[in-house]
């Protein structure tokens, strides 16, 4: 019989959404609500007339357009087939059996994934009050960790961490422990991220965005990041050198150039966000304050929970159970569409009576 190595044999599969049957629809997976940049489909259209070669695997046109943008240094720049080929990249390249990647108690679960496919240990602290605490992080600390990783804004909980408290965090950690900022979601904080950014000049922080979610690429899977050159020296050494399309690249350097619609969407996204939001308080949830495209949840029990998602299936709309994240009692709905954010709190409200 073939086996495979004993790490590979112990992992389960990473668990996708549940994308229910046809006609349904899905809030479930954190996409936008609304299409990309037409400059963005015009540039892949036009991009496709080369699909005989390969990619530029220096993602030249792509790394300076976020460069421009964002105002940093093209060098730090490395683009991926989504985030989650960097951060797998990443904790391959910097931790491996005997080591160990500390995370937050609902922190995104392809980092515990990833770190097993390393052979390292996954470790979390709590999130006391569904918020990343600091204290708690740099208190377990221990001589094997080699990466802390910060979801920020978080998923699923959708808060928020200060710049101010990422900057103690990095501040009170050991000079060889490697701050990973996950900023998957971080056009929607209204925060801004130029503190957080500069980290990246010391050597020893890595800050992590994508274009799946403001820039509503997720088909295109383009991930970027800012990394000290030390650390994106070692990451090439893992990463795919075509690993980005070229209809990818040009797409996500188009939508980058045109901030206006990715801003367009961020707005409309808030203001849905914000109504579905006060419903939900009205009907008694107890409803984190986000900072994402997506709302979590918080039924009474599990049972409630498994309840509320039988009757929103009925009513053809999709959530995603959050078991998986530690929390069995609560659901998290991407924000669509007006009318099916309305509907979904329509369903939703008679369960906030079982909340004591």
């Amino acid at each position: 019989m073939i086996r495979p190595v004993a790490a590979v044999a112990a992992m389960a599969p990473y668990a996708l959404a549940d994308l229910g049957e046809a006609g349904m629809v899905s809030l479930a997976q954190n996409e936008s609500a609304f299409g990309p940049s037409p400059r963005a489909l015009e540039a892949g259209q036009a991009a496709l007339a080369s699909a005989a070669l390969y990619p530029d695997p220096d993602w030249h046109a792509l790394r300076q357009a976020i460069a421009e943008m964002h105002g940093q240094p093209r060098e730090r720049i490395l683009c991926g087939a989504g985030s989650m080929e960097l951060i797998g990249a990443l904790i391959r390249a910097f931790a491996g059996p005997g080591d160990e990647v500390l995370g937050t108690a609902h922190g995104y679960l392809f980092t515990a994934i990833a770190s097993q496919q390393a052979g390292a240990s996954y470790v979390t602290v709590p999130e006391p009050n569904l918020r990343v605490d600091v204290d708690l992080l740099l208190a377990a600390i221990t001589r094997r960790t080699k990466l802390v990783f910060v979801c920020n804004p978080g998923n699923p909980t959708g808060t928020a961490l200060p710049n101010a408290e990422l900057l103690r965090l990095r501040a009170g950690l050991p000079a060889d422990v490697l701050l990973v900022v996950d900023q998957a979601y971080g056009e929607f904080d209204p925060q801004d991220p130029t503190p957080v950014f500069d980290l990246v000049a010391r050597g020893d922080t890595v800050v992590l965005r994508t274009f799946s979610k403001a820039y509503a690429l997720a088909s295109a899977r383009v991930g970027w990041g800012l990394f000290p050159e030390t650390v994106g020296g070692e990451m090439r050494k893992l990463l795919n050198p075509n690993n980005v399309s070229g209809a990818s690249q040009a797409m996500a350097a188009a939508a980058m150039r045109d901030r206006a619609h990715m801003q367009g969407i961020v707005a409309r996204t808030a203001a849905i966000r914000t109504e579905f939001v006060a419903d939900l308080r009205l009907a008694g949830f107890s409803v984190p304050e986000p900072s994402t495209n997506f709302v979590l949840i918080p039924f009474a029990s599990e049972e409630v929970a498994r309840a509320a998602d039988r009757a929103l299936r009925s009513g053809g709309l999709l959530l995603r159970g959050m078991g998986g994240y530690g929390l069995p009692h609560a659901l998290r709905a991407t924000i669509g569409a007006a009318e099916a954010m309305r509907r979904a709190a329509r369903i939703i409200a008679p369960f906030g009576k079982d909340i004591p």
